[in-house]
């Protein structure tokens, strides 16, 4: 069982950036590609970067390339996704997820365990 903390979200103004953290329990993060997703209101929920378990293979959704990194620290059982020029667009709940097989998959149903979400608001 992986439980998975995210925190970091808030309010902040369009062109600033972010960086989000998610926490996982457990001792086997390290053998769990890791994802980040969002889903905004009355949309569905999209993958927006993704990596693999040793960090050494990294996604990003065409929506977000280029302005966001992800990154892993397995000693810290912990995952981040840092966003630079945020877009009211960027707007939604985020979510990291965990996954036991490839990193990057699009399909929500591919992730094992999921974070309960931190809101991101980028205001214009």
């Amino acid at each position: 069982q992986v439980q998975l903390v995210e925190s970091g979200g808030g309010l902040v103004q369009a062109g600033g950036s972010l960086r989000l953290s998610c926490v996982a329990s457990g001792r086997t993060f390290s053998t769990y590609a890791m994802g980040w997703f969002r889903q905004a209101p009355g949309k569905e929920r999209e993958i927006v970067a993704g990596i693999s378990w040793s960090g050494g293979s990294t996604y990003y959704a065409d929506s977000v390339k280029g302005r966001c990194t992800i990154s892993r620290d397995n000693a810290k059982n912990t995952v981040y996704l840092y966003m630079n020029s945020l877009k009211p667009e960027d707007t939604a709940v985020y979510y990291c997820a965990a996954s036991k097989g490839s990193f990057g998959s699009s399909r929500s149903t591919d992730y094992n365990y999921w974070g309960q979400g931190t809101q991101v608001t980028v205001s214009s």
